[in-house]
């Protein structure tokens, strides 16, 4: 008679949330826009996020969502 084995489980792997910012962006012409930018890792991720979308913007602020 053969023992039951246990059923091997798969390593959990701590996921961290990724956090939400909001985008205030005035464009070169004098345009501006409000944008939620998704899954930033961090401020700098989130920036960049912003500046790769867009392209060249006047100014950019941005605020972690909380």
């Amino acid at each position: 008679m053969s023992a039951v084995q246990p059923k091997k489980r798969a390593a959990k792997v701590a996921i961290g949330r990724r956090k939400n910012y909001l985008a205030a962006v005035r464009y070169l012409d004098g345009r501006r826009e409000i944008i939620e930018v998704r899954n930033a890792d961090d401020l700098a991720d989130a920036r960049i996020m912003v500046l790769e979308e867009l392209g060249p913007v006047r100014c950019l602020l941005l605020s972690e969502l909380g």
